[in-house]
């Protein structure tokens, strides 16, 4: 391949209903004024990549692979009942990759003094040998942080401190979790040890619960158990927490947003002086920020009428959050990347290996534990 050229994963929506991942060789982008020239040496797969990379409406059974090399390509069906939810992409070869790590290799005028610093970005399209971004959207690194270390520094991070960024807007003084033994539910239970801030975890496992036990979590309240209503009541009522987030969109049989709400009522109404029909007076809030779980949400209205559902994204919440704290957060998360911030992956992946048919099964799995890491460069 020639210096002026470079290759970057792709996701394509066919006509015939389809998605296919292939790789993409493509002229090396050239930074114009204000932006750097990246090097991209790691970008992970995070479950919000997949929705573009794979699509939830992917059939995985279907799954093929041809060819060889950087000419193989993976494809898969899509289930018909979805395929009108993807008619804006048939056709459209879309870079993925939400975000990555990188050696800054060249600028445009205004921003050289970033040449030969390992940054981290989240811009899109990070999974590629090179990616030309805006200087002001890099996160420089401390000397000695490696691409690998700086790779999640943005998706992750960032979420876990808008959440308590979010509780602190909202006026709210603990906070629900769900699935909280992913990598952003360990870098939450950090954050909130740290911070005092009350944090009720909820896991489907009895190891996660022992995992963020060990992390300094105090409220660890496991769906898979025969109490796990009673012990949720009982964190709740402790906690005084009235603000969730849940990763899963369904969880629990699609029951679980609809637990959270009623066990923030009945500790709601244990605190109450006095009945009142319509509920407690105590609004509760959930947001819904990820869809690891397909089950349709469930909503039993057992929990008065103070309440609140909603979707919550990073982006939009920065504009809330205003400038001058983004820039603490993504400050934080540079200081901390070795520590609270700190990713471990299961697997380094190059672009070809990101296209095999047991480590596609794999990553969409998003199974705790299994983070991978892709490495544009890796043979």
């Amino acid at each position: 391949m020639g210096s002026d050229m470079t290759k970057e994963i792709r996701s394509t929506v066919t006509g015939d209903g389809s998605i296919q991942l292939s790789i993409a060789r493509v002229e090396k982008p050239v930074p114009k004024e204000g932006e750097v020239l990246i090097r991209v040496e790691a970008a992970p797969i995070n479950p919000s990549d997949l929705g573009l990379l794979i699509s939830f409406a992917a059939d995985l059974d279907t799954l093929e692979v041809t060819g060889s090399g950087d000419e193989t390509v993976a494809s898969m069906k899509i289930h018909e009942q979805f395929m009108r939810t993807m008619t804006a992409r048939v056709g459209q070869s879309m870079p993925a990759g939400n975000e990555g790590s990188g050696v800054v290799e060249a600028a445009g005028e205004g921003a050289t003094e970033l040449v030969g610093n390992t940054v981290g970005v989240a811009g899109g399209g990070m999974y590629a040998g090179y990616r030309c971004l805006p200087a002001k959207n890099c996160l420089v690194m401390e000397a000695g942080t490696t691409p690998a270390q700086a790779a999640s520094s943005f998706v992750n991070p960032l979420t876990a401190l808008g959440f308590v960024e979010t509780m602190k807007l909202e006026n709210h003084s603990a906070l629900v979790h769900t699935a909280a033994a992913s990598n952003l539910g360990q870098m939450l239970v950090k954050i909130c040890r740290d911070g005092g801030v009350p944090l009720v975890n909820i896991v489907r496992k009895s190891e996660q619960v022992d995992l963020l036990k060990n992390l300094g979590a105090e409220y660890v309240c496991n769906t898979s158990d025969e109490n796990f209503m009673p012990s949720l009541i009982e964190a709740l009522v402790a906690t005084g927490a009235t603000l969730g987030f849940d990763a899963t969109g369904g969880g629990n049989g699609g029951k679980l947003v609809g637990q959270i709400l009623s066990g923030m009522e009945v500790a709601a109404n244990k605190a109450a002086g006095e009945y009142s029909r319509y509920g407690s007076d105590t609004h509760k809030q959930v947001y819904i920020y990820g869809g690891l779980d397909p089950t349709p949400t469930v909503l039993n209205r057992a929990y008065g009428m103070q309440w609140g559902l909603g979707g919550w994204l990073l982006t939009p919440m920065i504009g809330r959050f205003g400038m001058q704290t983004f820039q603490q957060m993504r400050a934080r998360v540079a200081s901390e990347i070795h520590t609270t911030f700190a990713s471990h992956y299961s697997r380094h992946i190059s672009f070809q290996e990101m296209l095999q048919p047991e480590i596609i099964r794999a990553y969409a799995r998003q199974a705790t534990g299994e983070k991978f890491l892709v490495e544009p460069h890796k043979d």
